[in-house]
């Protein structure tokens, strides 16, 4: 792990530096300019607002399919969680608390960060104490997940590994699935734009810059009905983020929704006059933002939901990190001696029938058959 950080961070750190204090985090809180930190909190409160909410709606539920037969889900957090947060072109205080929030409203009791040195700056550890989170280490890349992954002298693993990363980050993930749990395996960020006549082309080639900045791989699309909107925001997109961009004309915006369908991105903006309307239209995306005044942006830092999203078309499977991640679902199941005595002789009749007499047997010898 040492030869690791020197050689892909640039850095000499023994094993006892690798964990950032608690202290340390309270006080890069305490050096942030006063309107940062007030920003920065806010955000944290917000997404931590959402969360608490998903998690009250989501309870145990019992059912009695029939008399004497009753079935239920009891839902339990992971028991430790571990936060990848990306730190090797530009710094994310965002993503500590887009996932480290999640994850204590989903009540997991050990939530563990792992993030380059590089960028590991005083809005980060801020982040990270306002988020509740119990352990930061200052480690990155391929090591670092496996550092989660399968734990080291000074890092002990965990149970689910989330949070997205580059591709070596990526891979990493893939080859430790199994031996831990992940949310999911990123792509390069990505956004798709319907836009009508009534967009602002300066709007949508602002919120195109803002994705296409992530990343050289990052992408962003503009699909419009109006010829004119994508000419003047082909325009205004600065000549360093063409390359990233596409522009496409769409008949109609039934069509254009079956062509973002299709993408299935991680973000999706509808810059049109009524985006209510084109929603039901929409089947495959991460986020969904309605109208000219819900950019990219605001969900990034702000809004509520974690912006940890599904990319590469992984939208038209899976979901964005939620409490939901977090948590493993466990079947419930009770029978009376009346309901069991009922239904045994069908039910081992069904054990008969796959050949499995021993399951069969141990229906049998409580039905007294």
């Amino acid at each position: 792990m040492a030869a690791a950080l020197r050689r892909f961070d640039g850095v000499n750190l023994r094993p006892t530096e690798w964990r950032i204090r608690p202290g340390e985090l309270k006080a890069a809180l305490g050096r942030l300019a006063p309107e940062r930190r007030a920003i920065l909190a806010e955000s944290v409160k917000n997404v931590r607002r959402f969360h608490e909410a998903e998690r009250r709606r989501a309870m145990t539920v019992w059912t009695e399919t029939r008399r004497g037969v009753t079935v239920g889900q009891r839902v339990t957090p992971v028991d430790a969680a571990g936060l990848y947060v990306p730190g090797g072109r530009f710094a994310y205080p965002s993503t500590v608390f887009m996932t480290a929030v999640p994850a204590k409203a989903a009540g997991v009791r050990r939530v563990v960060m792992v993030t380059p040195p590089r960028h590991l700056t005083d809005e980060v550890k801020a982040a990270a104490w306002l988020s509740g989170v119990d352990e930061v280490y200052q480690i990155g890349g391929v090591a670092a997940v496996a550092a989660l992954a399968f734990g080291t002298k000074t890092v002990k693993p965990v149970d689910l590994i989330v949070g997205p990363g580059g591709a070596w980050v990526t891979e990493a993930k893939r080859q430790v699935f199994g031996a831990v749990g992940l949310d999911a395996l990123a792509g390069p960020s990505e956004v798709v734009l319907i836009a009508d006549g009534s967009a602002n082309p300066a709007f949508a080639a602002a919120d195109m810059m803002a994705q296409a900045e992530h990343d050289p791989q990052a992408r962003a699309t503009l699909i419009s009905t109006d010829a004119g909107v994508l000419a003047a925001a082909r325009k205004a997109v600065a000549k360093e983020f063409l390359g990233q961009c596409r522009f496409l004309k769409a008949r109609d915006l039934k069509t254009a929704a079956e062509a973002s369908n299709r993408a299935a991105p991680e973000h999706l903006s509808l810059l049109v006059k009524n985006p209510k309307a084109l929603l039901p239209s929409i089947r495959h995306a991460g986020a969904i933002f309605l109208g000219p005044w819900s950019p990219v942006a605001a969900g990034d830092y702000w809004a509520g939901p974690s912006h940890v999203l599904p990319t590469a078309r992984s939208a038209r499977f899976s979901s964005g990190l939620s409490v939901q991640t977090f948590w493993k679902r466990s079947s419930i199941i009770e029978l009376t001696e009346a309901a069991l005595n009922k239904n045994a002789d069908g039910i081992a009749a069904l054990a008969e029938a796959e050949g499995l007499v021993r399951h069969a047997a141990s229906l049998k010898v409580r039905h007294g058959s």
